[in-house]
């Protein structure tokens, strides 16, 4: 008899647990086999820290040097999953790197998040990419507010960034979510607009636009502040999910059509029809960061003691 176990952490899917037992399991046993599997995401997570075994198992062809950088700045999980809320990102590369990244970070009552468009394509801007980044982590990681971590970002890509030409800066969407509260902080610098997904209504989030990361030393930045209620889903794209090939892909509807799926198979099927429409040829970089917002630790109805809520999961959609 053979058994499948999902091996996840947090609700990221790093495979499946194969097993072929003598006799019909009991329940006792197939418990037993999910927490195996459960387990082994842990060693899986220990263990790629030491070895490049797992990365090119997850590769079908070799990385440029601009993918290389730009793979590197990723977090190691795209997928978060707490009582509070899920997090979800998917980056859809262009056939030259476009210099997208998204980030996040959970600490005990605060959600970090952050989508950034470097412009540009290649080396350069990955080269871009990695200075903002690495300053926004920088300041998080100290504790700065959310505008001081952006004006921050703002004057490290002015005075670090590659320089290579005119394109030397970056856009980009930087938030903080009070996970006790549900209020989303959250600073637009040139970003395109989110969708905020309320009550089966797909709508864009007014936020309003502050100037691009890296323009002008003395830009100032200020932030708008959401409250999330129970149910809802925001979605944040780069322009390559709205312009050129991007901008076949009806974002509203398919985002309407996916509001009953785990925000795993949303964001893939995204990805999926924004490739279809370039004809798997990508002009830009297509990024997405999705969260569904459930409650406050709270949050009725959730079980989520492993890190994810097993009834939650959805089947890819076609």
């Amino acid at each position: 008899m053979e058994v499948l176990a999902p091996v996840t952490e947090r609700g990221d899917v790093m495979g499946l647990l194969e097993m072929t037992l003598a006799d019909e399991p009991s329940a006792e046993v197939l418990s037993t086999v999910a927490r195996v599997g459960h387990l082994l995401s842990y060693a899986v997570s220990a263990h790629r820290r030491h070895t490049d075994l797992f990365d090119w198992a997850e590769r079908s062809r070799p990385f440029t040097l601009s993918a290389e950088i730009q793979h590197r700045l990723l977090p190691l999980s795209r997928t978060c999953e707490a009582a509070a809320f899920t997090l979800v990102g998917w980056l859809e590369p262009a056939v030259s790197i476009g210099g997208d990244t998204f980030d996040y970070s959970l600490a005990r009552d605060v959600l970090h998040l952050s989508l950034t468009d470097a412009m540009g394509h290649g080396v350069a801007s990955a080269l871009t990419a990695t200075v903002g980044l690495a300053s926004l982590r920088g300041s998080r990681r100290v504790g700065a507010h959310l505008i001081d971590s952006v004006q921050d970002a703002n004057t490290a890509l002015c005075r670090h960034a590659p320089r290579s030409g005119a394109d030397d800066f970056a856009t980009g969407i930087v938030g903080r979510v009070d996970l006790t509260t549900g209020i989303l902080e959250v600073v637009n610098a040139g970003h395109v607009v989110p969708y905020l997904v309320r009550s089966g209504r797909v709508s864009e989030l007014d936020l309003p636009a502050d100037l691009r990361l890296g323009m002008f030393e003395e830009t100032e930045y200020s932030s708008t502040q959401v409250a999330l209620v129970p149910g809802d889903r925001l979605v944040f794209v780069t322009d390559g999910m709205t312009e050129r090939h991007g901008s076949a892909v009806d974002l509203p509807a398919i985002l309407e059509r996916t509001q009953p799926s785990h925000p795993r198979e949303a964001v893939r099927h995204m990805a999926d029809k924004a490739l279809e429409a370039a004809g798997h040829q990508l002009a830009d970089d297509a990024t997405i960061l999705c969260l569904d917002w459930y409650g406050d630790h709270g949050a009725p109805g959730r079980s989520a003691v492993a890190g994810a809520d097993p009834g939650l999961a959805s089947e890819p959609l076609g």
